[in-house]
């Protein structure tokens, strides 16, 4: 419960603990975030880390002077782009034995649900899921699952990374700042997940209206 506790504070105060993480390590603090994207994308057993605000609030202290713009730019597009090809990877090598052990967070159901959304989407899901906390944990480990290459992978991955990156940390730079968001910082990263949420809460109400609708066997 502790832990739970600590995690959630953890969000809340993200300006704090960064700030702090900043104070104490100094130019480790370019490693330690390039670990945590990694870990967030990366290991399908790490999808509650923080993402989104992360980007946000890293980007802030550039623009406040504290890191540099440009290296979080490059460290965090590396790190989103070899996190998902190593949980691509994970889950190309190790994934089927997984899903034909039918455990509890990685059902088979779970494949089957993923490879009709490529279906619906195509290679586009790659980058779509990039914008959906969880979800863009999973996707890479399914799609190393399912039939997608890796030469149509990667493609998407890295327009995925790069374009994730690019948004929030610019966000964060240019409106991190901004008085309004600095005094109310904690209720800005709040509304960073909630609106990263909104693509999967669409498509889950979205799948739930198709079971309702479609005739029973």
């Amino acid at each position: 419960m502790e832990l739970i506790t600590d995690f959630i504070d953890f969000f809340i105060h993200l300006d704090e603990h960064l700030n702090a993480i900043i104070d104490t390590y100094g130019p480790w603090t370019y490693l330690i975030l390039f670990l945590i994207i990694f870990a967030e994308t990366g290991l399908v057993i790490a999808p509650i880390l923080p993402g989104d605000s992360l980007l946000f609030a890293a980007a802030t202290f550039a623009a406040l002077g504290e890191l540099n713009l440009i290296i979080l730019y490059v460290g965090f597009m590396a790190a989103a782009i070899i996190g998902d090809s190593v949980n691509y990877a994970v889950g190309h090598y190790i994934g089927p034995r997984v899903f034909k052990e039918d455990m509890r967070f990685l059902k088979r159901e779970y494949l089957d649900q993923t490879e009709r959304f490529y279906e619906e989407y195509g290679g586009k899901a790659v980058i779509l899921a990039r914008y959906v906390p969880i979800i863009r944990t999973f996707v890479p480990f399914v799609a190393g699952v399912s039939s997608m290459t890796y030469d149509k992978f990667i493609f998407y991955n890295v327009v995925g990374g790069v374009m994730w990156v690019a948004l929030f940390v610019t966000l964060g730079y240019f409106f991190g700042t901004i008085p309004a968001v600095e005094e109310n910082f904690t209720l800005a990263i709040m509304v960073i997940i909630f609106v990263s949420l909104l693509p999967g809460i669409y498509e889950y109400v979205r799948a739930r209206r198709r079971k309702k609708q479609s005739p029973e066997a």
